[in-house]
């Protein structure tokens, strides 16, 4: 559901993602991981067709990211990093623009989907608050809410749990865990309890270039007995993930 084959990225004369290459399937949660710089957001930025490759090429249920960008996006669900809203909007009035972007027009089908989300997101408490006086937990909710409204066949999410508390985590955690049958999901986080939880395939990117493409399992291997971060330390020989 996404190939990408050696993707480059370049600021000048700094090479942010250097020949990245990897597929994705469907039913795959890949768990996207690497230190601080890296260039997994940037990678997943191009995936998106947020930001265009120096070379390389990138694509979304057969559609050429740089050739088809809207029949890309409509298929993609994305949470960025920082995921913006307009903080004077309730809840309910931005997944309505979310949702009508989208392409949808039929009242029911909107209210339809906003009820499905909303549940799922578990923002019925605040769903008729302005997004502005939101915690920050609550507003992730409303970014995951935002890019599952079309139901899209692809979902990249760029540190979707960040600023959850444990229950909540594990809320976001169990809905991506239940979506994934029928969608491709690229989940970039730095917490590894969260690969080892729900992730059947991790790729491990520093320095702009790919590492590691396994299983959890095939990487805990590389040194029995140990966690996921203590291999992702020898290997990196870095301690801090981001």
């Amino acid at each position: 559901m996404v190939t990408v084959d050696k993707l480059v990225k370049d600021y000048g004369a700094l090479r942010a993602v250097d020949s990245v290459s990897f597929t994705i399937n469907k039913g795959d949660i890949l768990g996207f991981l690497g230190p601080n710089g890296a260039g997994k957001s940037t990678t997943m930025k191009m995936i998106t067709g947020f930001l265009s490759p120096t070379s390389g090429t990138a694509s979304v249920c057969g559609y050429d990211v740089a050739k088809n960008p809207i029949e890309v996006k409509k298929r993609i669900g994305y949470l960025p990093e920082s995921s913006a809203a307009y903080p004077e909007m309730t809840v309910v009035e931005f997944l309505t623009y979310v949702a009508e972007a989208r392409g949808f027009r039929d009242k029911e089908e909107i209210a339809n989907r906003l009820a499905d989300v909303i549940v799922k997101c578990h923002l019925d408490s605040v769903k008729f608050r302005t997004i502005e006086t939101l915690s920050k937990g609550y507003r992730q909710r409303v970014g995951v809410a935002q890019a599952i409204i079309h139901d899209p066949e692809v979902l990249i999410l760029d540190e979707p749990t960040d600023g959850l508390d444990p229950n909540q985590k594990h809320e976001v955690r169990k809905l991506i865990k239940a979506m994934a049958a029928d969608k491709a999901i690229v989940l970039s986080t730095h917490i590894l309890e969260e690969v080892e939880a729900i992730c059947n395939r991790v790729i491990i990117i520093d320095q702009g270039k790919v590492l590691v493409d396994e299983t959890p399992e095939q990487f805990k291997a590389r040194k029995p007995g140990a966690t996921i971060d203590e291999v992702f330390r020898e290997l990196t020989n870095k301690n801090v993930l981001a």
